[in-house]
């Protein structure tokens, strides 16, 4: 397996090393694994980005670490412990969102939705509930907007209300699919300075993305999915000089299972994600 070096000692730092261990995970929707092999470690305070063509198996990898698909093989540890037993303490926010903007609630309504998990069905909120939505709604700055129905935000504003309901939620681990897709660079960066602060926080982040030149300028560590685990590690290290991917040992490429991927950087770093999408249907 794969771990990666410490970033920092985040505040607090918790007496478990990893915050997330996936050892040999395989994971499907039937009998027949969409994901297989899958196996990394994440220290608390890292933000990672999670990258591969479509299909690559990103959603399902997400999905399986909360628990909401069966796993086939292998094991995923939050904090030691199996994962599955710790819902709470995880927070996701899906690559498409099936609200109903036209339904009569408010943006604090939404946010509060977060704190479900903790407050358990059919209890009213609490003050410190009700705290927890102002400070993720603060976070994300939308404060001023709690009261407004839903449907009138525009399209940023909702995708940072999404993420106001997860922060709310308190989660340790946040798994993120496509968080900033659609929106507009203002709003891109403004919810990354949100999850950049919550690594800063010690909180682990992990975000499925397509933005190559993000993943090279903002994340701690890179994990490139076809099917497989294809690499894992520091971007300086996975997307090394001249674009040369390092392959994870277990890989099913080359001889003996291992080598490297050239891929065209002549230009510009946008070419790259052609190349990834050329690197998996190489070796898939």
């Amino acid at each position: 397996m794969n771990r990666p070096a410490a970033r920092r000692s985040p505040p607090g730092k918790p007496s478990w090393e990893y915050c997330l261990e996936v050892r040999d995970l395989a994971a499907g929707y039937g009998d027949k694994p969409a994901i297989q092999g899958i196996a990394f470690a994440i220290r608390p305070g890292q933000m990672v980005g999670v990258i591969g063509p479509n299909g690559a198996g990103k959603t399902t990898l997400f999905k399986a670490i909360l628990g909401l698909i069966p796993i086939l093989r292998g094991r995923v540890l939050l904090h030691e412990t199996d994962a599955r037993r710790q819902r709470a303490m995880m927070g996701y926010l899906p690559q498409l969102d099936d609200i109903q903007r036209a339904f009569p609630v408010s943006v604090s309504d939404v946010v509060m939705m977060g704190r479900y998990p903790r407050i358990g069905w059919c209890r009213p909120p609490r003050s410190a509930d009700r705290a927890s939505v102002r400070e993720a709604l603060d976070r994300v700055n939308l404060l001023e907007h709690g009261d407004r129905q839903i449907g009138r935000l525009s399209g940023g504003q909702l995708q940072r209300a999404l993420l106001a309901r997860v922060l709310a939620q308190d989660p340790h681990l946040l798994l993120l699919d496509e968080p900033v897709s659609g929106v507009d660079p203002t709003t891109q960066h403004s919810i990354f300075a949100v999850l950049e602060k919550l690594r800063d926080e010690g909180k682990t982040v992990v975000v499925a993305t397509h933005d190559l030149n993000c993943v090279v300028e903002r994340f701690d560590q890179v994990l490139c999915l076809s099917g497989h685990l294809v690499a894992f590690g520091p971007p300086a290290e996975v997307f090394r000089e001249k674009g040369r991917v390092a392959l994870n040992p277990g890989a099913e490429f080359g001889p003996g299972g291992e080598g490297f991927v050239r891929l065209n950087l002549a230009t510009s770093r946008a070419i790259l994600a052609d190349a990834v999408q050329r690197m998996a249907a190489t070796i898939s």
